[in-house]
């Protein structure tokens, strides 16, 4: 049994250590500890992950909760032997890791080109969140961000939308490429746009 110092409530205990042939019995003795220390509710459901755009009411109850979490897992650390403590970090990894792709996916997917923005800075912004699932083990070929990228680009990019797919060249086109002939339309549009303006102002 290992102690655990005395809280704040006057509470003072020990507690129970799994060691591989006390389940049952530490299941229940972890319980009953996890709601004293009122942490049972994160334990048993977890908590919301905090939206971006969240009120600060939102902000405020994922600090309690991320607080309570930390509090449960040092109890839990502590009610394990070896053996166990280095599957739980490992699982309890695997799941942040999970959860933080599982975040990035939803981003990924809302993810629009904005009004007035940059080809090369736009690229720079999908490609570095792209790294970044990669990173956390997400698949993803070219040809998948090639999709991604002409179904979120601004209408004024249409004309090389339908070029691209009317050739049949989405599932062999590079991102490279792609950016190229995005801000070579770009550029067009630019200068047109700064033929009429001049031209408009010669005429004035």
């Amino acid at each position: 049994m290992k102690h655990i110092a005395q809280s704040s409530r006057n509470f003072a205990t020990t507690l129970p250590v799994l060691d591989g042939k006390n389940w049952s019995r530490w299941c229940i003795q972890m319980k009953a500890i996890f709601g004293y220390q009122d942490v049972a509710d994160i334990v048993e459901e977890g908590f919301p992950i905090l939206e971006e755009g969240a009120t600060e009411a939102h902000r405020n109850a994922h600090k309690q909760n991320k607080k309570k979490d930390y509090k449960a897992i040092c109890l839990l650390h502590q009610a394990l032997d070896n053996a166990h403590f280095e599957k739980i970090v490992g699982s309890a990894i695997a799941k942040e890791h999970k959860i933080r792709l599982q975040t990035m996916r939803r981003k990924y997917e809302l993810m629009l080109m904005e009004e007035g923005e940059r080809v090369d800075d736009f690229f720079t912004r999908l490609i570095t969140h792209t790294n970044a699932m990669k990173a956390c083990g997400e698949k993803m070929d070219d040809a998948t961000i090639v999709e991604k990228f002409l179904r979120i680009v601004t209408p004024k990019f249409d004309y090389v939308v339908v070029a691209i797919e009317e050739l049949g060249r989405v599932e062999n086109m590079k991102i490279e490429e792609l950016q190229k002939s995005l801000e070579a339309q770009e550029q067009r549009i630019n200068e047109r746009i700064t033929y009429r303006s001049s031209h408009q102002t010669l005429q004035m």
